[in-house]
Formats: structure tokens, C-alpha cells, sequence
């Protein structure tokens, strides 16, 4: 008896939500609410917040060099740590005084671990003879937090004393520090004031007055001491001895000694005042000084609420505060994150604009809205499940949700379209419901598993990219899976209840009341002030009459006439196709035209990026001088510097507009409110500490050398075209060669996204010397400068050489015999240079230190330095003073590097430079290679090989290899995932081989369209792109196989033929065709939908349909940072998926048909009497 094939299947969930209607509609009131609790209650950021496990160790040996610092802490240091799992990279930093060591562990590690490990390392290494057991201070151990960055910077000036700017600062703090969301305020730009004591070095040693004589002095009486309790009449007392200073001046009638009965006063020996400490920073806000603010939030906080909050606190005390004093606000993050996520979020809308128009010529109004409810439900069960795991709104996550925008109704349109043609043959609609909906589930949860199949491996990324790219996948995967839950539980019930067949045209005497109802209401509404809902009104009222006289006859005959056409069309091209040899050709062709594309990508290569390049929102102007320039000639420089850029943004743009960049302006009129938008928003200069440039290495301490000068830009909305990679461009010219070849001068932007190391970065190790090794390292440094790269920003050491030392070698014999050692020889000298804080002074509240150091007239004079006497207790108990000279054995002036660079245990120097805008890095570190290969070969080159030195490239192009391996990697994966699913779906080999087949024929598509648009090919994005597009191209293969299988069943069944007995080849065609021509509107759904989806960010159009909504301005422009860094991933898709709708139309048919006809040839030969399954 032959075995009985069902013709017809149902799915069980499917059909227990039919049966159980009530409870679903239960389940829809749930993700509506929570759906959009999930979306509010979810933190506002630009970009993912990651937890880097990172570690930083600071250790302080003061008095000690770079070298002994290396060999007396860093090297045993590294020793223990080298023995930790997990460890990536430890870079370690030794200058003057100071260890800081940098451990870099492997994701999986998190950094409460990562701590506790490098803690154990420490003390383990602290145990050892060869580490350094005088440490004066304990070292501090930290990891990496986010928060420690400012969210906004609030900006104080104006024709006031520094004095008056800084007590409002203080207010400003105190109040926003009371914020619940703000963890701290810290105050720059203000010289903090200090009681210096300033030592007459003459007058000192003739009272015989030591440092620590008058440290003690201070110390023993600038204090309040508790003496306990005193009882009288029963009543406790408390006694206490108030000794702290009321006004500096008491210091002058200290007394610091009392010799021979007589006293010694402060006022003898020094000089004391309250006034600004050395000059150690300057900054100004458009050329004006101005007092600084830096906002950093508390962990987990929401930015946009914090600043709001901010705000408004600052703003009721702006009212105290004199009108002619600047309030401004810089680094605002708020403004960037609701820019970006109100772009992000309007692209949404625009996308499913898009797709339900779509829907709606396809499948008429009842059922596009069907299909469409897929997309609001399939995100309300997103954002509740996103919320739930701790996920922020991000731009990686509102992208996610963008590029998901086409497939999420993937899954719907299939169901829909299926119960739709159930119903149209006169099945009733429960009935309908649960074989339409059975007859494709399967399938669509096969599609669907395959898409997850090729984001799985990328939420796996390892790294810090890893960690700021997985929110991609694991959204897409919540979000699709949501889908596939709408599609199987919550569609069935609505079309079950709702669908119809017919889809008349509403009676124009109905529509009219509609008409009128809504536009009235919406009429009254603006009318009284509720404007957005009375605008909304009007625009539904308006889409109302667009439909009556618009859509439905344009749908009606797209439906009924042209519809109709296309498929049948469509199917006498594939009987046409399919004739004889046809099908092999069309074959080969599709595989040499993948073969073109490849060729033409080499013959005209796109420019390869490794992240795309933004119009950046603010550009930094490194300004360095030769070590050693005091603070007040880095001022000054940067003061011409600032002149030349104002010249670049005083110039007019172009020869066409007269107007400068400083004239630009963005007017805008909201309720007869006018909003001027200037094109630079501020410029920001700071000179000497906090200005380093982060790409150069660590800087520690005071850099009196260095300057930074900001260009801030408003929002790319209000940039009226112009492009500020063009205004950095101009910048770099106009400072190119202007100014002395010894100041380096480097022009950056504000990257997007993960963090990136410099284009060019060549690490030099080997050797037992360091200063050789800096020496070497400045060689490759000249020889690549020589080559004269053109577009490659200035070389540079991340090590500062030629610092100019004065070594003072002490007489250590003579030293010891005397009973004098060398730390006290050089805490003397450090006091008497830099000074020693050794008590407090406060004043309205505030502490200020007390420091005691020699006037500046013996500061600046070697020889009165090394003069001066130390006054100290012999091993005898005598008191001694013997000038530092006496002990001195030489006195050497030397120019050195100012500290030791070691990565991974060995020594290292680091070449690095950028790259000038509109310059390709990858070709610019081409061109490195080139001239390294020269320098091989040139006696420099070779002499620095023969003695054991070594090059390599890390930085970008390093990180570059690493993720482009991972990606390789991670896309074969995908490859291999989907093949999985395939077999086990079909329990077969063929069908997954031609729907893989499709998968790498459309990268045909991605090449083609990278080539023939010249645009370029970003590494990450257009990889992710490709990876994303195999999951996406599987899915109308799958359902378009799957559905000629099915019907080669039916039509076995029909025939009563046996399993194991083939179907002849007409009746395979015949299946084939009628399974193209079934299968077409919804192949050419789903990939029209998708498409449009990303069309907002491929395009770059952005329409911001929320304003359109409240005051009738779309406030269209082109471009924005979202659509810089996501176009080059939504171009791989569309560019891939146009081409697969042609594979999956055309190539999937002929080569199904071509297997089968190659199975019963090889059936035929081989005489099998067996089943063979496609």
C-alpha cells in the first residue's frame, strides 16, 4: 500500500492562538503598554557605554629616574604579571618620579576581576628583593570608567575678575552637584590660589632656619586639637584648642625657631602671601578667558535628563548673576544624542512610510495594515525585553531597529498573502487562518532562524569593537524573533477576525462624514493651542482623501491590471528559461558576472577605509612646542595660532559666497521666536596641563609645552551644506609651514565610534638602551619625513626626546662619612624648587594649601640652588649644615628622553602620525611600506637590522588585519550555521546548496554597486553589511524552494505516484513555474520592503516628521552623522539584495530545475530504486 502524503498542514501555536483569541488580545494590551513604558524608561546615548577591562597602576617613587623606576618597579612588576590569564597587552610608563602601568585583559574578564588580579600581581611583586621596598607613597590601582568623561561643559566669562568668574563657578558646582544623576563638577580655567612662604635663602641660613624648621613650625601650630572633657556643675565640656590661622598674615609672627633667647619670626626669613599658584593652564572661549565647568554623571544615569536638570538649575541662578556675564554651555551630549536618535527615530518612521505604501499596492489597505502591525508590535516586545536586559537607546540599537524595518514584515507579509489566497479560493476564515498560516510556518521560522544564523557570530565579536558593535546583532535577533512571534501568534488571531476578501471602496457619503469629522476636530484642536494633535488630525483627514481619490484606484489597477501582467509575464519568462540548455547558461553567466565583479574591483579599486569617515561635529588643533618652553611662550604661540584660524574662518568659503564661516547662520522662526544657529558654535583654547594629544602616548603632570585650541560646529541640520572636514582641510593648509619647524602642529577630528589608534603606527623595539633605541626610532622617524609622503601628517615619537636634564652626581662617600644621605640631599632640592605643601589655610570655606619654597630669586639660579645648606642630625646627634656643593662630585647638563615606554616587556618607541583629510589611509600606509623598504636597504637600515632592532605596523592597520580576520571568520560561520538549518529543514543537501549558492552569488551585487557608485569599502560596515545580507537573501529562497517542494508533493499525491518514483521533467517545470509565478509577490515584497527600509540612511534624505507634525516643518537636509556611518552597511544590502531578488527569481529556479534534471539523468544511469529527496 502506498504511503500517504497529507496535503495540507497546520501549525500548532498558530492554531491554539486562533482557538484562544481572547487571551491574545490580553497579550497585545500587554506590549502596547509595556512596549512603550520599555521605550521611555530606556537611557538616552550616543553610544554604547562599554565596560573596559581595563587597568591602570600609578606608582610614585619620587627622586628616582625613568631608568631605576623601569628596573626597580615596572620590570618586576611586569614579571607577575606576565603570569595572569587573560591578558591582552601591559604597556608600562616610566618618568620622572613616577610608574604607570597599563593592563589591557580580554573581554570575557570583567573589571572588577581584571582589579583584583592586578592587585594580587602587585603585591606578589612587592614581595620580591628585586622590587623597591622605600616606596614613600602606596600606589593607586583604578580601572577605566566612562563616567570619569564630561557630558556637558558649562562656560563662565565675561569683563570680571578671575576672582568673581570662579565664586559663581562655585555656586554652579554646588547646586548641580546636589543633581541625583551628577556625580561630579570639577573647575578649570581658574588658577587656584595658595599661602606661599617664599624663603630669603640669605636671611635663612644666617638664622640657621631649615626647611623642616619651619615645616614643623607650621604644622605644630596651624591646627585644633580636642583635649577631652571637663565636667563642671554637672555639665561636660568639651575642651578644644583652636590653632588654625584666621587670616595668613598670622603666619609672618610664627615662630619658627628659638635660639640663644631669641625668637626667630617667619617674617624674618620669608616672605609670605596669598595669591595665584605658578600659572599652570590658561583658557578662553572665543579669544575671551573664560572659567570652566566639566559635568561628569553618576553610572547608569540617564544624559538627556541629567542635563535637562542641569539646565534648569543653571538657569535660575543665571538669573542672580549680572546680565554683561557669559553663561555657555560646550560638549553639550544631549544636543548630539536627541540630533542622532531623533534621526534615527524619524528614519524609522520614514521606513515604514516606505513599506506600508508598498504594502498597500500590493496587498490593498486592509491587509498592508496587517502585515504593517508586525512593525509597531514587533518593536514593543523589542523595548520591553531590551529594558529589561539594562540595553540604552543607542544609535546601534535605533540602526538595528532601522535595518530590521523590511524584514519585520517578512515573515507577515508571507502569512498574510497565503491566508489571503485561502480565503480569496472560499475557505472560510478560521479555516483559512489555520492552513494558510500552516502551510508557511515552517518555512518562515526556517528563514527566520537562518537570518539569526548570520548575526549570531557577530554578537560574539571579540574586543573593544566587538563590544561596541554587538548591540547590533543582539537587537536584530530580539527584534526578528519578536517578528516571527507576531507573525505565528498574534497575526492569525487578527486576520482570523478581520480579514476580508472583498476590499470595496468606501461610499463617498461615508468618507465625507469621515472627512469632516476628523479635519473639524483637528481644526478645534488648533484653535484651542493643542497644535501637534489638531496637525495630526489634519494630516490623517488628508491621508483619508489621498486614499478615497489617490491610492484605492492606483492600488485597484496596480492589483487587478498591472500586478496580474507582471507575474504573468513573469511566468513566460521562466518557461522560456527553462527550455533545453537555457537554464545552464543562465548559470554560467550569473557565476562569471560574480567573477566580473571581482575583477572590476581590482581593476578599479574603492577606497578602503577601516571606519567611515564623519564630518566631524569638533576639530582639535594640537599645538607642541620643544620641551622646556615655559607656559607663557606656548601661550603666546597659541594666540598667533588662533589668529591664523580665525583668518581661515574670517575668509569667504568660496569664490561663489561671499559669506565667511564665522557669518554662516541657521535662522529659525518658531512662534515668531527667531533661533540664530551660527555655523562655528565656539572656539575653545587651553594651553598648558590637560592639552595633550591622547593619540601621542601618556602625559603626566604639568605641560606647560603643549596647547589645544577646539572648533566647534553646530548640528549638521543647521550646517546649510557646508562640510566641516572641508573647514579642517583649510585649517591644515593655512598652519602648514607657517610657523617654526621645532612646533608641531596636528589637526584632528572627533571620531565616531569605537575608539581608533592612529593610520601610521610603527613600533620600534630591541636593543638594551633605551636612549639608543629613541635614537633609532628618530631615524625611520627622518627617513620617512624625507620621503616626503604627501597627505601624512607630521611624524612623531609617542616619547618626548631632547629634554633638557641637569644631573647632579653626589659625592656618596663623603656623603655617608658626613651622615648625610642622598634622598634628603634631593628632598631639599625639590623644595627648594618646587616647594612642598605642608599645611592648609582656609578661607570661606574653601582649604588652600600652604606651601614653603625659596623666592624666585634663587629658583632660577643653579649655583644658589646648590649653595644652599642642609641643616640635619648626625648619626652622632650633632646639628650639621653643609652646603649641597660640598657633596656634589659633577654637575652635568644632558638633553634625554623623558621617560621609558614598554609594551609587552619589551622597551618601545612608537612612530606615529595621521592623515590629512581626503587622503586614503591604507594608500598613505602603502606608500610608509614602501620607504621602510628603501630604509632596509640604505646603511642606516641596515646597521639598525644587524644590531638586533626591529619595526612593525600596529595601530589601526593592526586592528585593521585583526577584525577584517574575525569578520572573514565570522561570515563563513554564518555560511556554515545557515547550511545547518538547511539540511536539517529540508533533510537534504541540494536545496541549501542552491540557496547558498544565492548567498555567494549576491556579493556580485554588494562589488558591482561598490564599483560602479565609487563608493568606498569600510572594512567594518560594509563587512557587517555583507555578513547581514546572507542572512537576508536566504529568506525568500527558502520559501520559494520550499514551496515548489510543496508542490511537488501535491502533485505526487494527485498522481498517486510512489515516493521513490520521480516526477517526470514537465511536471518539475510545470511545479517550478507555478511556484515562481505563487511566490513572486511575495519575493518581491519582502525585498522591496527591506530596501526601502534603509533607503532613509542609504539616501542620507531626512525628513523630521515630529516637527512636520507640530509646526508644519519637515526640516528636510541631507546627510548627518548617522547616515556617514551606517550608509556604507545599508549600500552592501541593497546593492546585495537587488541583485539576489534577480538570483532568487531567476538563477533559484533554473538551477532547481537543473539538479532535478541531473537526478533523474543520474536515477536513470545508476538504476536506484530508491527515494531521492531534493
Amino acid at each position: 500500500m502506498k504511503k500517504q502524503i497529507d496535503q495540507w498542514r497546520e501549525f500548532g501555536l498558530s492554531s491554539v492562538s486562533v482557538n484562544n483569541r481572547k487571551t491574545v488580545y490580553l497579550i497585545i494590551l500587554i506590549l502596547l503598554i509595556g512596549g512603550l513604558t520599555g521605550y521611555q524608561n530606556m537611557p538616552r546615548e550616543s553610544f554604547p557605554q562599554i565596560q573596559v577591562p581595563e587597568i591602570y597602576v600609578n606608582v610614585p617613587y619620587p627622586g628616582n629616574s625613568p631608568e631605576i623606576i623601569t628596573d626597580k618597579i615596572i620590570k618586576p612588576f611586569e614579571k607577575e604579571l606576565n603570569k595572569l590569564k587573560g591578558i591582552e597587552k601591559i604597556e608600562a610608563t616610566s618618568i620622572q618620579d613616577f610608574g604607570i602601568v597599563k593592563i589591557e585583559f580580554d573581554f570575557a574578564i570583567t573589571p572588577k576581576e581584571a582589579k583584583r588580579a592586578v592587585e594580587e600581581a602587585l603585591s606578589d611583586a612587592r614581595s620580591t628583593k628585586s622590587f623597591a621596598q622605600d616606596l614613600p607613597v602606596e600606589p593607586t590601582i583604578q580601572e577605566i570608567d566612562v563616567n570619569e568623561f564630561p557630558i556637558i561643559n558649562i562656560n563662565l566669562s565675561g569683563e570680571y575678575p578671575v576672582e568673581l568668574l570662579k565664586e559663581k563657578a562655585e555656586i554652579i558646582k554646588d547646586k548641580v552637584e546636589a543633581i541625583a544623576e551628577i556625580n561630579a563638577v570639577d573647575i578649570r580655567g581658574v588658577q587656584q590660589k595658595k599661602v606661599k612662604v617664599e624663603i630669603r635663602k640669605y636671611d635663612a641660613e644666617a638664622k640657621n632656619v631649615s626647611f623642616s624648621d619651619i615645616e614643623g613650625a607650621i604644622q605644630g601650630e596651624n591646627t585644633t586639637i580636642g583635649a577631652g572633657n571637663l565636667k563642671i556643675d554637672g555639665i561636660d565640656n568639651f575642651i578644644i584648642i583652636e590653632g588654625k590661622f584666621k587670616d595668613y598674615n598670622d603666619l609672618r609672627d610664627l615662630v619658627v625657631k628659638h635660639e640663644d633667647q631669641d625668637n626667630v619670626y617667619l617674617r624674618d626669613v620669608a616672605d609670605v602671601s596669598f595669591t595665584d599658584a605658578d600659572t599652570t593652564s590658561y583658557a578662553r572661549q572665543n579669544g575671551q578667558p573664560v572659567v570652566m565647568l566639566d559635568v561628569k554623571k553618576r553610572a547608569g544615569g540617564n544624559i538627556i535628563n541629567a542635563i535637562d536638570q542641569l539646565k534648569m538649575v543653571v538657569e535660575d541662578l543665571k538669573n542672580s548673576f549680572p546680565n554683561d556675564m557669559s553663561l555657555t554651555y560646550t560638549n553639550d551630549q544631549s544636543v548630539m544624542i536627541r540630533s542622532q536618535i531623533s534621526n534615527l527615530e524619524n528614519s524609522i518612521v520614514f521606513g515604514v512610510i516606505l513599506v506600508v505604501f508598498v504594502l498597500l499596492f500590493f496587498l490593498g489597505l486592509r491587509n498592508a495594515l496587517f502585515v504593517g502591525i508586525a512593525i509597531p508590535f514587533s518593536m514593543f516586545l523589542s523595548f520591553i525585553l531590551l529594558n529589561a536586559a539594562g540595553v540604552s537607546l543607542n544609535i546601534m540599537v535605533l540602526f538595528s531597529l532601522v535595518l530590521a524595518l523590511g524584514m519585520l514584515v517578512d515573515n507577515g507579509i508571507v502569512v498574510v498573502e497565503n491566508v489571503y489566497r485561502f480565503m480569496d479560493e472560499g475557505y472560510p476564515a478560521i479555516e483559512a487562518t489555520k492552513k494558510g498560516v500552516g502551510e508557511v510556518a515552517w518555512p518562515i521560522i526556517a528563514s527566520t532562524a537562518t537570518t539569526l544564523a548570520a548575526f549570531v557570530p557577530l554578537a560574539l565579536w571579540p574586543g573593544i569593537i566587538g563590544e561596541f558593535m554587538q548591540y547590533l546583532p543582539i537587537t536584530l535577533i530580539i527584534v526578528l524573533g519578536s517578528s516571527l512571534f507576531v507573525a505565528l501568534v498574534i497575526n492569525p488571531v487578527l486576520l482570523a477576525v478581520l480579514m476580508k476578501v472583498e476590499n470595496e471602496k468606501t461610499s463617498n457619503k461615508r468618507f465625507l462624514r469621515s472627512f469632516i469629522l476628523i479635519t473639524s476636530i483637528g481644526i478645534i484642536f488648533i484653535f484651542l493651542g493643542l497644535k501637534p494633535m489638531g496637525n495630526l488630525l489634519l494630516i490623517i483627514g488628508g491621508l483619508i482623501l489621498l486614499n478615497q481619490y489617490v491610492l484605492f484606484p492606483s492600488t485597484g489597477w496596480f492589483q487587478n491590471k498591472l500586478l496580474p501582467n507582471i507575474e504573468a509575464g513573469y511566468q513566460r519568462f521562466l518557461k522560456w528559461v527553462l527550455h533545453k540548455r537555457r537554464p545552464v547558461w543562465i548559470i554560467i553567466g550569473t557565476f562569471m558576472t560574480l567573477i566580473l565583479s571581482f575583477i572590476l574591483t581590482g581593476v578599479f579599486p574603492p577606497k578602503v577605509l577601516f571606519f567611515p569617515e564623519n564630518q566631524p561635529n569638533y576639530i582639535n588643533v594640537f599645538v607642541e612646542l620643544p620641551v622646556g618652553t615655559n607656559i607663557a611662550q606656548t601661550n603666546q604661540t597659541t594666540l598667533e595660532i588662533k589668529k591664523e584660524i580665525d583668518e581661515v574662518l574670517n575668509s569667504p568659503i568660496s569664490n561663489e559666497d561671499t559669506l565667511s564661516y564665522y557669518e554662516v547662520a541657521d535662522i529659525e522662526i518658531n512662534d515668531g521666536i527667531i533661533t540664530t544657529t551660527p555655523f562655528v558654535s565656539s572656539i575653545i583654547e587651553q594651553v598648558g596641563k590637560g592639552t595633550s594629544d591622547p593619540n601621542a602616548g601618556p602625559s603626566f603632570g604639568e605641560t606647560p609645552h603643549k596647547s589645544r585650541i577646539t572648533v566647534s560646529f553646530c548640528e549638521f541640520s543647521h550646517r546649510k551644506g557646508l562640510n566641516t572636514s572641508t573647514v579642517k582641510s583649510e585649517i591644515e593648509s593655512a598652519l602648514m609651514g607657517k610657523f617654526h619647524a621645532d612646533i608641531t602642529i596636528i589637526v584632528d577630528k572627533e571620531q565616531n565610534g569605537p575608539p581608533q589608534k592612529p593610520p601610521v603606527n610603527i613600533e620600534v623595539t630591541g636593543g638594551n638602551s633605551y636612549g639608543e633605541l629613541t635614537k633609532k626610532a628618530e631615524k625611520i622617524q627622518q627617513f620617512i619625513s624625507n620621503g616626503n609622503v604627501n597627505g601624512l601628517q607630521k611624524l612623531k615619537l609617542d616619547v618626548e626626546i631632547n629634554k633638557a636634564e641637569i644631573q647632579i652626581e653626589i659625592d656618596r662617600e663623603y656623603a655617608k662619612r658626613v651622615g648625610l644621605s642622598t634622598g634628603q640631599i634631593a628632598q631639599s632640592l625639590r623644595t627648594s624648587l618646587f616647594g612642598k605643601d605642608v599645611s592648609t589655610y582656609n578661607y570661606k570655606e574653601d582649604d588652600y594649601d600652604i606651601n614653603i619654597r625659596f623666592n624666585d630669586t634663587y629658583r632660577t639660579n643653579l649655583n644658589s640652588i646648590l649653595q644652599q645648606k642642609v641643616m640635619f642630625m648626625n648619626n652622632r646627634g650633632q646639628k650639621l649644615s653643609i652646603p649641597i656643593s660640598a657633596v656634589v662630585k659633577k654637575v652635568k647638563e644632558v638633553n634625554k628622553h623623558a621617560a621609558v615606554v614598554r609594551k609587552n616587556l619589551n622597551n618601545t618607541v612608537t612612530v606615529f602620525a595621521g592623515v590629512q583629510e581626503g587622503f586614503n589611509p591604507n594608500e598613505i600606509i602603502n606608500q610608509v611600506k614602501e620607504l621602510l623598504l628603501q630604509f632596509n636597504e640604505s646603511p642606516e637600515g641596515l646597521s639598525f637590522l644587524n644590531d638586533g632592532y626591529q619595526y612593525k605596523f600596529t595601530g589601526q592597520m593592526e586592528d585593521q588585519q585583526k577584525e577584517l580576520s574575525f569578520l572573514s571568520t565570522a561570515l563563513l560561520v554564518a555560511v556554515f550555521l545557515i547550511l545547518l538549518i538547511l539540511v536539517t529543514q529540508f533533510n537534504a543537501f541540494s536545496s541549501p546548496v542552491i540557496i547558498l549558492t544565492s548567498v555567494v552569488l549576491s556579493l556580485a551585487g554588494v562589488f558591482l554597486g561598490i564599483v560602479i557608485s565609487r563608493n568606498d569599502f569600510v572594512i567594518i560596515m560594509t563587512m557587517i553589511g555583507i555578513i547581514s545580507l546572507a542572512g537576508i537573501v536566504v529568506n525568500n529562497a527558502i520559501v520559494l524552494v520550499d514551496y515548489t517542494n510543496l508542490i511537488r508533493r501535491r502533485k505526487r499525491k494527485e498522481l498517486d505516484i510512489d515516493i521513490k518514483i520521480l516526477l517526470s521533467n514537465e511536471e518539475v517545470k510545470e511545479a517550478v513555474i507555478e511556484g515562481g509565478k505563487t511566490r513572486l509577490r511575495p519575493v518581491l515584497l519582502t525585498a522591496i520592503t527591506t530596501i526601502l527600509g534603509l533607503f532613509p540612511l542609504a539616501s542620507g534624505l531626512n525628513i523630521d516628521f515630529f516637527s512636520l507634525v507640530k509646526e508644519w516643518d519637515p526640516k528636510i537636509f541631507f546627510g548627518g552623522d548617522n547616515v556617514i556611518f551606517f550608509k556604507p552597511m545599508s549600500l552592501a544590502i541593497i546593492y546585495g539584495l537587488t541583485f539576489a531578488t534577480f538570483l532568487t527569481l531567476v538563477v533559484v529556479p533554473t538551477m532547481y530545475y537543473t539538479i532535478y534534471r541531473f537526478k533523474i539523468w543520474l536515477f536513470q544511469k545508476m538504476k536506484w530504486n530508491i527515494k531521492i529527496e531534493l
